[in-house]
């Protein structure tokens, strides 16, 4: 069955690009080199207000440049002499309790290098560009698009151009395939549910019309223009010299979430993929790019034909990742409970986005908590707890590292004593995950009169149990309640980052 998708999705390849595309080349980026909220040609230097899901160069951070990312000493595409850096925000699944879950790539991403007009150049030294408005809410022109061979005056012009370059394309490998850039915004999921059984392909063209002379510009798109007919076409006066031609795609696994309540949601607030974007910061080892467009004229779009390239395996993509800057490095984008990482809002327009992040009344993490089931009574907690405040959880360890004369923590119960630092191998309740995990820190223990221990908590580590009876909160720490102390781990210790990842797995296969 894998080996019929993959065929599929070859089949669906070819059939991508109209029957005038000349010489191209697929460049897989199997590994996504990092998930976090970076971008050094917006917020050089800052945190980005939204999440990216970033290929390419391992050395991408905040104030990436082409020369830092040729230093980079791996690279999540298949030729090693390209240390470019792809990025654009990815695809978010929002559900009903305001939590907000990535969406999984199938495959990676590919960047297609079309070989479109005559005299191409490869990218110049220091290029940067940005495709898409990450504030557009509607699209402006007819639906559907006209024929190409109508497109005159506004239906020609930039403005519509950039609209247009973007493109979802609903995937079912049973039937045949949609044409690139076919439809401009983002399905509702009750259509990608009925139709879309393998995925959406989001797609992004990038201009290929330059002024011949700039690397860059302010807006970080006005040094470049689209030709007439977005992929192909005629550049327009100024912008005569032909650069290669940049396409996006990543397909992303909408159809792990059927029947699942909730709706999707662009990284950057974006629910209607109007706003969809791409940034594309170039570093390539000098002179490879262009023996390759002078070289490698394939029709085949297969890399390995072309001899200039040196190209590793998928397993070697995957491994490349970029640190993650310390300022975010503790900030989960693959499961945020409070909706979208950096309290990105939702923005559904017509109307231009704000995309202003939702303002914070507390210094932590403020967790809405589901309803959780204790023998068989419903309890809700948040009805307990409207909002938590977790703090650092290392900064919280570090407080609670006292010796035995230490203040007692002051408990909002009157029924439970006051509780004490204790070395223990700890076991806390996750509501969120209903997973077990064990790690040996100083944390705070929670007993009843006789000195037998209720439950844990720091908010550094996770445990489930079916017995919780009442959830609490204290000055520093938040204490889930239970009725009978969990067993000993069986299992080697976990660490929490492990947890995380085998959360994302869960979820994002629970309905395959």
């Amino acid at each position: 069955m894998q080996d019929l998708k993959l065929t599929a999705v070859v089949m669906a390849c070819f059939a991508l690009f109209p029957s005038y595309a000349n010489a191209f080349w697929r460049l897989p980026c199997r590994g996504r080199s990092g998930l976090a909220r970076v971008d050094p040609i917006v917020d050089p230097g800052e945190v980005s207000g939204h999440v990216h899901a970033v290929h390419g160069g391992g050395s991408f951070g905040m104030s990436s440049d082409q020369s830092s990312l040729l230093s980079a000493d791996c690279t999540s595409c298949a030729v090693t002499q390209d240390k470019s850096a792809y990025w654009a925000p990815a695809l978010y699944f929002m559900h009903t309790n305001g939590s907000a879950q990535v969406v999984e790539e199938v495959g990676g991403m590919l960047a297609y290098y079309l070989l479109y007009g005559e005299n191409i150049k490869a990218f110049p030294d220091d290029f940067r560009m940005l495709a898409g408005d990450p504030y557009l809410r509607n699209f402006t022109w007819p639906v559907p698009d006209p024929p190409k061979s109508e497109w005159s005056g506004d239906q020609a012009s930039q403005a519509a151009l950039r609209q247009k370059a973007i493109g979802f394309n609903c995937l079912n490998y049973k039937t045949t395939a949609e044409d690139s850039l076919h439809r401009h915004f983002l399905p509702d999921k009750a259509f990608l549910d009925e139709h879309c059984t393998d995925g959406v392909r989001i797609e992004l063209m990038f201009p290929s019309c330059w002024n011949g002379k700039d690397a860059d510009s302010p807006d970080h798109k006005s040094h470049v223009a689209y030709p007439s007919l977005v992929m192909d076409g005629t550049c327009p006066e100024g912008f005569e010299t032909r650069l290669v031609s940049l396409f996006y795609e990543t397909i992303w696994d909408t159809y792990a979430f059927k029947d699942v309540d909730g709706y999707f949601a662009l990284a950057n607030g974006d629910p209607t993929g109007f706003g969809y974007h791409g940034d594309f910061m170039q570093a390539w080892d000098s002179g490879v790019l262009q023996e390759a467009i002078e070289t490698c004229t394939s029709e085949s779009g297969v890399i390995d034909e072309c001899k200039v390239f040196d190209i590793q395996t998928e397993d070697e993509q995957r491994q490349c990742q970029f640190p993650i800057p310390f300022e975010i490095e503790h900030e989960d984008c693959e499961m945020h409970h409070d909706g979208l990482p950096g309290g990105m809002p939702i923005e559904w327009g017509p109307e231009y986005a704000s995309m202003k992040p939702k303002p914070s009344t507390t210094t932590g993490n403020v967790i809405t908590l589901p309803t959780i089931s204790a023998g068989g009574i419903s309890i809700d907690p948040n009805t307990l707890i409207p909002s938590i405040s977790i703090p650092d959880p290392n900064t919280l360890l570090d407080n609670l590292r006292t010796d035995s004369t230490a203040e007692a923590v002051t408990s909002t119960s009157t029924s439970t004593p006051s509780p004490t630092p204790t070395p223990v191998t700890s076991t806390v309740v996750d509501p969120f995950t209903e997973e077990i995990i064990y790690l040996e820190r100083d944390v705070v223990v929670l007993c009843d009169g006789n000195g037998e221990a209720y439950s844990t908590s720091t908010g550094a580590v996770r445990t489930v149990s079916s017995t919780i009876t009442t959830i609490m909160e204290t000055s520093t720490a938040v204490s889930y309640v239970k009725k009978d102390t969990v067993p000993e781990p069986e299992e080697p210790v976990q660490a929490a980052g492990h947890a995380k990842r085998h959360l994302h797995r869960r979820h994002g296969h629970m309905h395959n």
